[in-house]
């Protein structure tokens, strides 16, 4: 069993912080530069997926290691799914991760 990772949303820290100076680097980018939208990973407890964000991967391992034992969230619908985001306070990324069969 593997575990399917979608990027859902970068989120913008201009939008974020608004009206806030968040204390950033001027040379960082708004965005996450490592993802896009709609972008798919296939993850499993072994090792991080090819391109991904080993830090995001680390946020995203306890979702990962669970899914794939068999474990549904009672606060999401969809068995076998779940959202779950990076921890980048200045410019998070929102990800689905759902349990898939895999050959």
């Amino acid at each position: 069993m593997r575990i399917k990772i979608t990027v859902v949303r970068r989120l913008n820290r201009d939008e974020i912080f608004r009206d806030t100076d968040p204390g950033c680097s001027s040379t960082s980018p708004p965005v996450c530069p490592l993802f896009h939208e709609g972008q798919t990973f296939l993850a499993d407890m072994k090792s991080v997926p090819e391109g991904f964000c080993p830090g995001a991967y680390a946020d995203l391992f306890r979702y990962i290691c669970g899914l794939e034992a068999g474990a549904d969230y009672e606060w999401v619908r969809e068995k076998g799914m779940v959202l779950a985001a990076c921890n980048d306070g200045f410019r998070p990324v929102i990800f689905r991760l759902e349990r898939v069969e895999h050959p």
